[in-house]
């Protein structure tokens, strides 16, 4: 799990220091840039494509372990527009809230005593 934790860190840095700087130098008119490769259905619109789709999956997901209450919805929002900015920095908190269980990491409270046999 250590090698994990690292690297889920060095991933979040490398993707917050690549934001920044491309922010910095191209704007921050990502989605602009994101829907117009989608619509001209390039190999860059099909990588985005795929990407969205993680993202679905991803606020999917962080939703559902959180029984979509109000928090889980919120999370979900945020795992959707954040990405892997949201995604590695919430899955170290479930690291150390949950002490490394990867059961409870994974269902949150949709964790039961049969999913932990």
């Amino acid at each position: 799990m250590k090698l994990f934790r690292i690297l889920v860190i060095v991933i979040a840095m490398a993707v917050y220091t690549y934001t920044i700087y491309t922010g910095l130098h191209n704007g921050w008119n990502l989605f602009s840039v994101f829907f117009e490769d989608i619509l001209n259905v390039t190999w860059r619109g099909q990588f985005n494509i795929d990407f969205l789709s993680y993202l679905l999956l991803t606020a999917l997901w962080t939703s559902w372990r959180q029984k979509f209450s109000s928090l889980g919805i919120v999370l979900g929002m945020l795992a959707f527009v954040g990405g892997i900015m949201f995604l590695a920095p919430y899955i170290l908190h479930l690291i150390y809230k949950n002490d490394a269980n990867v059961h409870r990491i994974l269902l949150g409270k949709n964790i039961t005593n049969e999913s932990l046999k």
